[in-house]
């Protein structure tokens, strides 16, 4: 095997690895950007427990919103400095205002990946058309697009047959310490019981699964297009 040879078969299986990534995380950012339409969705749903210390729909709705724009925004955690619940007491208190930091540090640490990710990807598929071969640059997206689709099965399937092991896993490999454990009665929990965190898994499966299908078929449309 010659140095360019070698070189179309690391690059192929790299995009193999990094494609499901991005796809993964390109739907993160769009569920994220879409995240008060879908508690407005979620709030809804039949069966989704009501707040057993009174929150209502509006509060809910409310609430969240909240914790969202401050997610999505630049704002330090004196954001919350505002906000207080009808009893006087703060929105969240500071196991909650952790985890909210938390969350929030890993969502840029996403975004940087996401962003460093798509521009690797679309340098290695250049290049794949480029000094290669357009089939072979195209081969690699419907293939990593398959991958995708593996891992959205593998994640559907732990929500359904154990999610609280998968949900206390995944808080495990990206949190330190206990900070994403909570009481019944803090507001996260209130807002955000273990119900929320099981559709939205799903949710973000479901998302992953169409945008990884439309890859899927464009790059097979245009394979076959290119070989014929």
């Amino acid at each position: 095997m010659d140095s360019s040879t070698r070189w179309q078969s690391i690059t192929y299986w790299i995009l193999q690895i990094l494609i499901p990534v991005i796809l993964i995380l390109s739907s993160v950012w769009i569920m994220l950007n879409t995240a008060k339409w879908w508690v407005q969705i979620e709030y809804r749903l039949p069966g989704f427990p009501e707040d057993r210390y009174g929150f209502t729909l509006e509060d809910r709705l409310y609430w969240s919103a909240i914790d969202i724009d401050f997610l999505l925004n630049d704002e330090e955690l004196d954001y919350f400095d505002d906000f207080h619940l009808e009893d006087g007491s703060p929105m969240h208190n500071q196991r909650e205002l952790r985890h909210m930091d938390d969350v929030k540090r890993l969502i840029h640490v996403i975004w940087y990946v996401l962003g460093f990710g798509l521009i690797l990807v679309l340098l290695l598929e250049l290049s794949l058309v480029l000094y290669a071969d357009p089939s072979v640059a195209l081969e690699a997206l419907r293939r990593g697009a398959r991958n995708t689709l593996i891992l959205v099965g593998l994640l559907i399937l732990g929500v359904i047959v154990s999610f609280g092991i998968l949900f206390v896993g995944f808080h495990r490999i990206f949190f330190e310490g206990d900070t994403w454990i909570f009481l019944f009665s803090d507001t996260f929990i209130r807002l955000y019981p273990e119900r929320f965190w099981r559709d939205t898994f799903i949710f973000l499966a479901l998302l992953t699964a169409l945008v990884t299908v439309v890859v899927y078929l464009l790059s097979n449309i245009l394979l076959r297009r290119l070989r014929h």
